[in-house]
Parts: C-alpha cells; structure tokens; sequence
C-alpha cells in the first residue's frame, strides 16, 4: 500500500511507465540472473491441488438471501439482490464465479470485485488481482484524508481507474499484518513450493533419461576438454531417453561405462517430497487426505478430516465473505431490517442418502423441521398442510405425568379425578 501523497512526491508517470519490477522476470534477465524454476507457482502439483479444493468449495456452496425476523431466521426469496446470487455477471455462473474469486484470494492474497451499478448494485465484475492497488489518501487528495481507495491500472491502455472503498468487494486471506492487505501463500511459503517445484524437474529429466541417473565413462589415455565433451554427447545419444531405455549402448575399445549408484530410496526422495507437501497442504488448511495422502488414513478419520476442514479451515472463509458481501451490498436500511447473505453450508456437509434421511426424519418429528421443510431438502414438492410442525402425540410435560390416564400428577393417593368417574 502507498499513501497518495508519498505516491505522487516520489514518482512521476514517465518513470513508471518504464520501470520494472524487482520480481519480475526482465529484471532477472538484465542483470544475467535467468532462474531455472518456473515463476508460476501453479506449475507445483500439491499447491495448486490446494487452490483447487478450496475454490472447488466455495463453489459449492449456494449463497442465498435471509432475514432476520422476531420468530427467526426465513429465507428472503423476493429481494431485489436476488438476482446478482443466480448471476453475478452476463458471462459467469455463481459456481464459476465464486471459484475463480477464492482462486485470485487465496493466490495472490487479495481478491478484488467491482460493484457496477447506480442506485443499487446490477452486476459484479472481478479485476486482476496483480492489477489493482491499494491506496490511503494520507494527504486528503481525494477530499477525504485517510481513505483507502483502490486504483485499477488496465495494462492494455494504460489507463487508470479509481474506486471508492464501497464500490470493492476486498476479499484477503486470513494472514495480514496490516488488516487491509492479505499476504499470499506462495509469497510466505516460497522456498516451500520452489522445493515442490524442483522434484517435479528432477522426474521430469529422469524420465526423460529413460530412467538412467548420472553415469561415469572410464577409459585409458588423455582426451582434451572438446573430445571429452564429443565422446559425452554421443554416448548420451544411444543411453538417454525413452526410446534408448533397455538398448545396447556402444563404446569403443578400452571404455568403460559406470552408473552412479544413487537411487531415489538412498536418497529418500519419496519422504521429502512427501514432507513438502503436507507442509505447503498445512498452511492452507487442507487435511492429508484432501491430497491423497492416507499413509495414517482410514474411511473413519478421513470423513472426521473431512468435518474438521470444513470448521478450521472453511468456516473461517465464509464467514470472511458474508460479512464483506453483507456490508458490502446490502443498504443500511436492509441491514437494519434483518437481511443478510449466507453461504448455505449444508451442501458440503451432505452425508450419505441413509444417514441424510435419518438426520431429516428426526428433525421432522422433534419439531425442528416441517414436513414440507425436509421434503425440500431431498428436493421434493411440498405436501398439503406440510408446512405446520409436528410431534410425537406421547411427548408430555413431566408434571403432568398420569393425567392421560387420569390421574393427577404428583398425587402420591392416586385418586381419580371426578371428570373421569
């Protein structure tokens, strides 16, 4: 973040516009420094596994209207934010939408949506992440000292584009150190993914070696530095590669070719790599499982792994949003009147078809649910006169005990009451 008066003290838009990242990739170059690791982190398979199974989940999720009234929480089906929840934009789906928002979060740390609209929210767009800024106006420029701006730089035209606070959906990651920007994962675990990233190289090359590691080719007389790296190449030639796998290899009189006897096992590839990434799994929150992990695994704790995802990992994260989208979206005066937007959190909680009826008829006949209630949750029509709670008729209160059959309750005598002689 960059305080507007620092900003414009310290930079003109002719040096900006010829400057180049420290981080980036021309920078590396100009000074000879060209890194062999891919700069995109999606590139390593336990990072964005993670990236997937958390946007996947959010995804899942329908986000639905709600008001909070004097008898309780009911479904708000006719307000006029409705129709952003079944589409948030002409181009995308809720599920598509909502994906590639956590996606942007949880990869670069910060989220950023626009609210397009007048007089009431009508469409919602996401920006670039790597394209938008974060700026307090510390000097007042914009008429208000001290507010956080975000400013869109559009990389095609150059142009800028400023938004009020109102106007962002921010969503960050739970990791800041300011409260207003989030840091992303692939910034703090960094050595981590790079790690994840060089195993993925090293299996690369071994397969493509033809699963043949280093080797030493012993011969007798001198060669110089150029014939050694001749004689290098055209044994390369007949022994690496897959289509040379399991081939006769050719030497001349007097040479000898040696294989190094370092093996993935001596060297316990299979632990480290599996060290890395339960680490970088960790610090997203995913459970072993969830990466197809089941070393210490079995169908019992791996459905409790499950559960426990969903309260210390994903809870976090909807809350987060449905207070953003809440605040963001919604008028004072909706607030005031009890609305609020939800994730329904059922959907990834569904259990299987016999255990989810059982869950259902007992919340059915305690009184939680009506029938037509539960009926809507195995997506069945309601029912006439469906929708007035039930009990069991047995039920009673413990002090009134025995009048069914009529006898006073806490009547030690037993007598009959004379209504029922």
């Amino acid at each position: 973040m960059l305080g507007l008066k620092d900003f414009f003290n310290r930079f003109s838009p002719s040096n900006i516009k010829n400057s180049v990242s420290l981080n980036s990739d021309e920078f590396l170059k100009m000074l000879g420094l060209d890194s062999s690791i891919s700069s995109n982190k999606l590139s390593e398979v336990t990072y964005f596994t993670c990236l997937r199974l958390l946007s996947e989940s959010l995804s899942k999720l329908p986000l639905k209207m709600y008001q909070e009234i004097e008898r309780g929480t009911i479904k708000a089906p006719n307000h006029n934010l409705n129709h952003l929840l079944k589409r948030p934009n002409p181009y995308m789906t809720p599920s598509t939408f909502w994906s590639t928002v956590e996606l942007n979060r949880n990869h670069h740390g910060n989220s950023f949506v626009y609210i397009a609209g007048t007089a009431k929210p009508e469409s919602l767009w996401i920006l670039p992440s790597d394209q938008v800024q974060i700026w307090i106006d510390n000097a007042g420029w914009f008429k208000q000292k001290n507010a956080i701006w975000y400013i869109y730089t559009d990389t095609n035209t150059g142009k800028m584009y400023k938004f009020r606070h109102d106007e962002i959906l921010h969503f960050k990651t739970s990791v800041s150190l300011d409260g207003i920007s989030g840091l992303a994962v692939k910034d703090i675990l960094k050595v981590n993914i790079e790690n994840g990233q060089r195993t993925s190289s090293y299996l690369n090359n071994y397969y493509k070696n033809g699963l043949m590691g280093k080797a030493i080719v012993y011969y007798t007389g001198d060669l110089s530095k150029g014939n050694a790296k001749k004689m290098a190449a055209k044994i390369e030639d007949f022994a690496s590669g897959t289509d040379n796998a399991g081939k006769v290899i050719p030497l001349p009189v007097g040479f000898e070719l040696k294989p190094l006897n370092i093996s993935m096992t001596d060297s316990q590839f299979l632990e480290i790599s599996k060290y890395t990434a339960l680490q970088i799994a960790g610090a997203f929150g995913i459970k072993p499982s969830m990466i197809n992990n089941y070393d210490k695994g079995n169908y019992a704790n791996v459905e409790t792994q499950q559960r426990d995802f969903y309260v210390n990992t994903l809870l976090h994260i909807l809350k987060s949003y449905e207070e953003e989208i809440t605040f963001k979206l919604l008028s004072n005066q909706d607030i005031r009147d009890g609305y609020k937007l939800k994730f329904n959190a059922n959907a990834i909680l569904r259990a299987d078809f016999k255990t989810q009826i059982d869950g259902i008829v007992k919340g059915v006949v305690s009184g939680v649910y009506t029938p037509n209630e539960g009926r809507e949750m195995v997506d069945l029509p309601p029912i006439e006169g469906g929708d007035e709670a039930i009990v069991n008729g047995t039920f009673i209160k413990l002090k009134n005990v025995g009048q069914q059959y009529g006898v006073k309750g806490g009547d030690n005598n037993n007598e009959v009451d004379e209504d029922q002689e």
